[in-house]
């Protein structure tokens, strides 16, 4: 295959000959979770639509796929007014209520037709032209996912530590390269798009998903603009279930932190009672002791409710699962959609 790239725009030429799709589907797609997005969307579709060619009619294979997380702005009417101008281009997804970033994304992905799919946020901190890169970075190194570094993180303090503590225990959990950084702005090949949907679940983390099928790896250093509008999505209540679902969905690391934690209260257990047996024999008056039994007693009793709490998380995560609550639900799907998929996810 040919490609030509002329300032910052990439040129497609005719698709890849080892190209895992079948027909003439996109040879890149653009997968957009949008949340509250009525003052950016608009731009940041059509600066895409630049730093792909498509305005300058070099390069008709690219597909954008919106997804309306439950905004309640005019975030659909925006993204209608995209369908009307870009038919065949734009494929819209509106779910029927808010899932969060990931779901949203896992229901993109179903309607993905590229050959290479690019997953980026709606509030141009992502860097359009930077796509190009990552997907021209996946071409050349022959990777299965090329994940974005940020020279300079623009993040509030909250998402920052929440997105470090997040690195440190992927490290552990899901044997993530301790060098790499999981953004959420990335490029991954179709083949393994159709691994990460294969999840069927109601709690899907892409990079625990997308982790366990590979480790051909690329990374591309970009910068990390400002939000254009509003203020980020991320609370700390969503980024302590995003860490729930790492922690919980992909590792049985938990559980045996639990096996190790009741040992460890056993052996505290069996030192404590050699030192009040050799108090015994040794005749020295025993204390009262009443704040050292009680902690003792909130001590074991803590690591106890602890045990049991991370079985408890188990044990309902797999509830839902069987009771197929729904991954996402889709409220209807515009524009460029080849055919009429399943409405809702798991």
């Amino acid at each position: 295959m040919s490609r030509q790239v002329d300032s910052g725009t990439v040129t497609l030429a005719a698709p890849p000959r080892d190209r895992e799709t079948e027909g003439d589907g996109a040879t890149v797609t653009v997968v957009i979770p949008v949340y509250f997005a009525e003052a950016n969307i608009g731009r940041l579709a059509e600066a895409v639509f630049d730093a792909f060619g498509l305005h300058a009619g070099r390069q008709n294979g690219l597909q954008l796929v919106l997804v309306n997380d439950g905004s309640t702005d005019g975030t659909h009417d925006e993204c209608e007014r995209l369908v009307l101008d870009h038919p065949d281009v734009v494929t819209y997804v509106r779910l029927a209520r808010n899932f969060g970033e990931h779901n949203a994304v896992m229901a993109g992905l179903h309607r993905a037709e590229g050959e290479y799919v690019v997953i980026m946020d709606d509030d141009f901190q992502n860097d359009p032209a930077d796509a190009v890169r990552l997907v021209e970075e996946a071409r050349a190194g022959d990777f299965d996912i090329v994940y974005s570094h940020y020279a300079k993180r623009r993040h509030g303090p909250i998402r920052v530590l929440g997105s470090k503590f997040n690195g440190w225990v992927a490290n552990f959990m899901i044997d993530k390269p301790r060098d790499l950084y999981l953004s959420s702005f990335k490029c991954m090949r179709h083949w393994l798009v159709q691994e990460v949907l294969s999840y069927e679940g109601p709690f899907p983390y892409l990079d625990g998903l997308a982790l366990r099928c590979t480790r051909n790896i690329g990374r591309v250093t970009v910068e990390q603009g400002e939000r254009a509008a509003g203020q980020s999505g991320y609370t700390s209540r969503k980024l302590v279930r995003l860490w729930g679902n790492m922690f919980v969905n992909f590792s049985v690391m938990p559980l045996r932190a639990s096996t190790v934690l009741g040992a460890f209260f056993v052996v505290v257990a069996v030192v404590l009672s050699l030192v009040v047996l050799f108090e015994t024999l040794s005749g020295r008056p025993l204390p009262s002791g009443w704040p050292f039994l009680a902690i003792i007693v909130i001590f074991f009793s803590g690591g106890q409710l602890l045990m049991l709490g991370i079985i408890g998380e188990y044990l309902g995560r797999l509830f839902l699962t069987a009771n197929h609550t729904p991954q996402f639900v889709v409220r209807e799907v515009k524009g460029r959609a080849v055919e009429d998929r399943q409405g809702t996810g798991g």
